[in-house]
């Protein structure tokens, strides 16, 4: 039963996919999808976020009831709950919903292009959940992620509910992300930059309107129920333009080559977790958060009392860029103690996302930066804080690699528009540089960790652009083939018993190597001959076209045209007789059928 048809049946007739589809135009009804988009996904976001909050309260206040007032006593509090909250979700991840692990971010990437935006309501559910119980507990990691995933699912399933095809499906995602972002960071100007950076990777005007649209609409949803406010709260004076300001060029290649860190431990951890502890895959967040709160009580104990390390740590944050953090040892123990406890929070395998923990370390390390060169520069602690800022953004820029992004959420998180020059500078500096020490960005090095290669995908570079991607996207990896040394009856009664029938086959000898190819009506025309398939003559005088993996879909497609065939063998490149895979007119016919059905309304 379709759910347009669920819809009507369970309102008693009324069916509101079907009463748009039937009473208002394509444009109408998309902007009518779009907003309820834009706010359902603002409702979603600022639950996640408050629910989180909540929970974070509800783990402190236990603290200090236990602990009756004895310090001692609630730093043993705060310091387990990361444990605690580790083996839940541990325990849902394995046993409920494994999608809801990680970030988040690289979940709706690979599904925006896998699977046509196609995204399950249950995992938004179960991420909710997760992220609530794993930040809440105080697992140093952030909701922005989250925020994402849970959104883009909303997107897609409001998609799904309103009958469009997988295309509009897909288009609805990048929706759902900007709506997410926007909501979580009260950054509707840098959710729109976000979601053309980082997941459709052009600016493309088509899109546009139908993100702008959510975008505003989850920022006001957001607006109303939490208040008109910038995420962080900046106190200081009025910021001018100084020499102080030239330290974002130094600032832009220390957040460079500490990204870059930053970035290899967090693949370097998650692949230790993965591959080096032999425990149950439920127990390894416990493990990290069990680190986490080792790492935050002690970090707490020695700054007197600063507990940015747990959860997302914006209340250290925050003090930090209104220039109240003046000591040099607290702002590097906040530094190293959110780097460690951020790996081992992530890399053991938790749920949370990676832009709050980058936004907190850029902001400790341009503060940092800035108290050591105070003396030289002779500014006061408001600069400091400003140091800051340009921190967080930097170190964004360097991390996350969204340039753009990183400079307009920078303003708008703070409201800080006279810093937007050297924000520009140090952003483009810390954006250069790790591009050339780490070409692939997080996201992505992430999913390559999965073995997911967004560029192999065919849809990753758009419907008209399908035909030049390799051959290795489409062809069929494992194909039956024929033993050329045993007979043509032992191969038909092979391809029989486990039906198997093709219309062709590569034929391979007892070192596997490709010595030719053969029809299934050759072969049946060949029973009577009482020899290996080897030695026919057929075979000996073949001409055998072979195809290479990198070849292109339309190259390969114009070889098999001009040869007449409707089958080629792909072969290694270094090989010439390595099977590697096979191609024919039908795997081709069946890609632009899939991309022609997704394109409806």
């Amino acid at each position: 039963m379709s759910e347009a048809k669920l819809g009507r049946d369970m309102t008693t007739g009324f069916s509101l996919p079907e009463y748009l589809r039937k009473h208002c135009t394509d444009g109408q009804r998309y902007l009518i999808i779009w907003i309820i988009t834009g706010v359902c996904c603002g409702v979603a976001a600022v639950a996640f976020h408050k629910a989180i909050e909540f929970v974070f309260y509800l783990v402190h206040e236990l603290g200090y009831w236990i602990g009756d007032g004895e310090i001692k006593w609630f730093y043993a509090i705060i310091g387990l709950a990361p444990m605690v909250g580790g083996i839940i979700t541990g325990l849902i991840l394995e046993y409920l919903e494994p999608n809801a692990a990680g970030s988040g971010i690289p979940r709706t990437k690979s599904q925006y292009y896998h699977k046509f935006g196609l995204m399950r309501l249950r995992e938004a559910v179960y991420r909710f959940i997760v992220g609530v119980i794993s930040v809440g507990f105080g697992m140093s990691l952030g909701r922005e992620g989250p925020t994402v995933h849970i959104c883009s699912a909303i997107a897609s399933k409001i998609g799904r509910w309103f009958g469009l095809a997988r295309k509009r499906i897909q288009a609805m995602v990048p929706l759902g992300m900007g709506a997410g972002i926007s909501a979580a960071f009260n950054a509707p100007m840098a959710a729109v930059f976000f979601v053309f950076e980082e997941l459709l990777g052009n600016f493309s005007s088509k899109s546009f309107f139908g993100i702008f649209l959510a975008v505003v609409i989850a920022t006001t949803v957001q607006r109303l129920l939490v208040g008109e406010h910038p995420a962080f709260a900046i106190e200081i004076g009025l910021i001018t333009t100084d020499w102080w300001m030239l330290m974002s060029i130094p600032l832009g290649l220390i957040s460079a080559l500490f990204g870059r860190l930053f970035v290899s431990g967090v693949l370097s951890t998650r692949e230790f977790f993965r591959e080096k502890i032999a425990l149950p895959n439920w127990v390894k967040p416990g493990i990290g958060g069990l680190g986490v709160g080792v790492i935050g009580v002690s970090v707490a104990w020695f700054s007197e009392g600063n507990l940015g390390v747990f959860g997302v740590g914006y209340d250290d944050l925050s003090d930090a860029l209104n220039g109240r953090i003046v000591i040099i040892l607290v702002l590097a123990l906040l530094l190293v103690g959110k780097v460690l406890a951020t790996l081992l929070a992530y890399g053991s395998g938790g749920s949370g996302g990676l832009f709050a923990p980058t936004l907190f370390i850029g902001g400790m390390l341009g503060a940092l930066l800035g108290l050591l060169v105070q003396p030289i520069f002779q500014f006061d602690n408001d600069v400091v804080g400003a140091m800051a800022m340009l921190g967080m953004g930097a170190f964004f820029a360097a991390v996350i690699r969204c340039p753009m992004t990183s400079i307009v959420i920078i303003w708008e998180m703070t409201g800080q528009y006279a810093l937007i020059l050297p924000l520009m500078i140090g952003n483009m500096v810390a954006w250069f540089i790790a591009v050339r020490f780490q070409p692939v960005p997080l996201y992505d090095s992430l999913l390559l960790q999965d073995k997911i290669n967004l560029k192999k995908l065919p849809h990753y570079k758009g419907d008209q652009d399908w035909r030049n991607l390799p051959t290795s996207t489409i062809m069929t990896f494992d194909p039956v083939c024929i033993e050329g040394h045993h007979s043509i009856q032992e191969n038909l009664e092979r391809i029989e018993v486990h039906s198997q029938e093709h219309h062709a086959y590569p034929i391979l000898d007892q070192e596997s190597r490709l010595i030719g190819t053969i029809t299934h009506q050759e072969l049946e025309a060949q029973m009577s001959e009482d020899e290996t398939v080897s030695i026919l003559k057929m075979i000996q005088d073949q001409n055998l076209i072979l195809l290479k993996p990198e070849l292109s879909i339309r190259e390969a497609a114009k070889i098999l045209v001009d040869n007449d065939l409707v089958h080629g063998s792909i072969v290694s490149c270094k090989d010439s007789q390595k099977l590697v895979g096979i191609l024919t007119l039908n795997d081709i016919t069946r890609q632009q059928n899939s991309i022609e059905d997704s394109i409806g309304r």
